[in-house]
């Protein structure tokens, strides 16, 4: 089982190695390595991309309880440097530290969040309320949620009995395997698109902007 050390929020590089890799009939190769920094497609975010070596690492993902790396062309079996694109891990760091953040705002105003999706131009948080909420304003949701940044909450890691979670500072942890922003601040500015209720749940979609 490939070691997660993204789950630790390291550096963005590591010195790993690479266990084996296998040729596939797109053209692509199959990589598992001993560990990576590589944050697979799941948990409401896409995978990151990056390079191992010279070789570009194209997308991740979990199978089987192993971490598969996706690259265009073969590498050789041992050592090996793994760098993860800074651009795009920041982009979904920050998309999926506001959804926390929004979930949580959520939870002020009356309902539970239950699932989320953090991708680009895609983000949405859905909830189902605790008492009878007839509606969510967005204006309200984006005017608490950017009071929450203003803060610039630093983000705490814990694990307990084999979860992780990820709170930010005062707020509640949530259950999380997803990469974070450092601090509330890193997210720049949250923008409530639309929040939608329909037969006692909501969708809240949202972007991140500078």
């Amino acid at each position: 089982m490939t070691e997660r050390l993204y789950l630790t929020q390291p550096a963005l590089s590591a010195d790993i190695d690479v266990l084996s890799c296998t040729l596939l009939e797109d053209g692509r190769h199959a990589v598992r390595l001993s560990a990576t920094p590589f944050h697979p497609q799941g948990g409401g975010q896409p995978s990151d991309v990056g390079w191992l070596g010279a070789v570009e690492v194209l997308r991740v993902s979990n199978e089987n309880d192993d971490i598969i790396h996706y690259t265009n062309a073969a590498i050789a079996p041992g050592p090996v440097l793994a760098r993860v694109d800074q651009v795009p891990r920041q982009l979904h760091a920050r998309l999926h530290s506001a959804g926390h953040v929004i979930g949580h705002v959520m939870m002020q105003l009356g309902w539970t969040p239950t699932k989320a999706h953090h991708w680009p131009t895609e983000g949405r948080v859905v909830g189902i309320a605790n008492e009878a909420v007839s509606a969510l304003d967005s204006g309200e949701i984006e005017r608490r949620c950017n009071a929450l940044i203003a803060e610039d909450l630093a983000c705490a890691l814990s694990f307990e009995g084999g979860v992780r979670k990820v709170a930010f500072g005062h707020l509640p942890a949530f259950p999380c395997g997803g990469t974070h922003v450092e601090s509330l601040a890193q997210i720049g500015r949250i923008e409530i698109q639309s929040a939608r209720v329909k037969k006692g749940e909501v969708s809240v979609r949202y972007d991140v902007t500078a």
